[in-house]
């Protein structure tokens, strides 16, 4: 099919009509398990109603004025984030791409006005992904995502994957900061024990610098939390989130503690768009369902049933699957076979998953699903690897 849509994406040959909870469906009817929600973004669903209705709204009301104004939709969400989190103040955008760029000047502009403006380094690790801007790739260090754009952004060393050793010898005298993932989600829903997530922040406290979280795919409640880390029983200074915030409306936010924001004074920083009345309005109305008693609770019930479900599957399939990691609702499938048989082989069963790196699949169902998606989902998933399994013996490790 001929488009005009620039070709950036390898899209799969399958479009929607509507959606309904935990489902989509195309215009013929046909219904599809939906266990990618958007790639970890429509936390309650399709169509959730809570959502529609704080949509429409607003949408009878004021759309867009800018930041010129005061929009009170924002002071409430703020308000709302403060008081469930570590941070004193928060910043919005658009996407977590431009939550992560609030997060990088933050860090930058801490220094600096502590009298070290030389202080402008985040240190990353190998595998991390924190979006597609010139800083986030440059970021996120992946050589795919580079070629091609000219010199790399300065400014992010990066070290092998969860190796202490190598992060406390990165420090150096131009370093502002370590920005991670508590779970790496593209990179193949790789978890930071809690252990090192605890020695970082030491680490960070001991060389007088800052501690950068994306929490932009695990936060909202995905692991079991309302942020990933809690898990470690830790705070950041900055953290930037997005995805599950808006519940499929595009809203992020930078939060960081009074002191990490100290230089963000009026007009260092700014959007058109960011924490426009319809976004607050979603978001406003996500943090509902979300903060609600229960709901966290629920997330980890269903969590804990279907690794338990797929790790019977990863034994009754030991060609096909190599093992289960993750946290919560955020679980990854480590293949044998390359991850985009398995993904290929889901959609067949008319179940949708999500390819990551070092040869995973990510399961990110919505948060409210319950017993009957996770049983329908593992029947779905066995079915697939039944039909991988005739010639799983042949084909190894062989997807990004």
């Amino acid at each position: 099919m001929i488009t005009p849509v620039l070709p950036t994406y390898a899209r799969a040959d399958l479009e929607f009509e509507k959606g309904e909870g935990s489902y989509l469906l195309t215009a013929s009817g046909e219904r599809y398990l939906d266990f990618g929600a958007g790639i970890a973004v429509n936390v309650l669903g399709h169509a959730n109603p809570g959502l529609v209705a704080a949509l429409n709204e607003q949408a009878q009301k004021v759309w867009h004025t800018s930041n010129i104004y005061r929009i009170p939709g924002q002071e409430r969400l703020a308000q709302r984030l403060v008081e469930a989190t570590f941070a004193d103040t928060v910043f919005f955008t658009n996407s977590g791409a431009e939550a992560l760029e609030c997060a990088i000047k933050m860090a930058r502009k801490y220094h600096a006005v502590n009298g070290h403006p030389e202080c402008y380094e985040l240190i990353t690790m190998e595998g991390a992904f924190h979006g597609r801007t010139l800083a986030t790739i440059a970021a996120g260090g992946q050589k795919k995502y580079l070629e091609g754009f000219g010199p790399v952004t300065p400014g992010f060393p990066q070290v092998p994957f969860d190796d202490l050793k190598a992060l406390k010898e990165a420090i150096g005298p131009a370093t502002a900061g370590i920005l991670i993932e508590p779970i790496q989600g593209e990179g193949g829903i790789r978890p930071l024990p809690y252990g090192d997530l605890r020695q970082i922040r030491e680490i960070c406290d001991e060389a007088g610098i800052l501690l950068v979280l994306d929490e932009v795919q695990t936060g909202i409640g995905r692991t079991g939390k309302l942020f990933a880390h809690e898990l470690a029983g830790i705070t950041p200074d900055i953290m930037a989130i997005a995805k599950a915030l808006g519940g499929g409306f595009p809203v992020g936010a930078c939060l960081a503690t009074e002191e990490a924001a100290k230089g963000m004074t009026a007009g260092t920083h700014g959007s058109t768009f960011g924490g426009n009345p319809l976004a607050m309005a979603v978001a406003n109305a996500v943090l509902d369902q979300v903060l609600a008693d229960g709901f966290i609770e629920h997330v980890n019930e269903l969590g804990r049933t279907l690794r338990q479900k797929l790790a019977r599957l990863a034994d009754e399939h030991p060609d096909i699957i190599e093992g289960v990691r993750g946290e919560g609702l955020m679980l990854g499938i480590k293949c044998k076979v390359p991850n985009t048989d398995l993904v290929a082989a889901a959609r067949s069963e008319h179940l949708l998953v999500v390819g990551a790196g070092d040869n995973t699949i990510r399961l990110l169902p919505p948060l409210n699903i319950g017993d009957q998606e996770v049983e329908e989902a593992i029947d779905k998933l066995s079915n697939a690897c039944t039909a991988l399994d005739g010639h799983a013996g042949g084909k190894r490790e062989g997807a990004a």
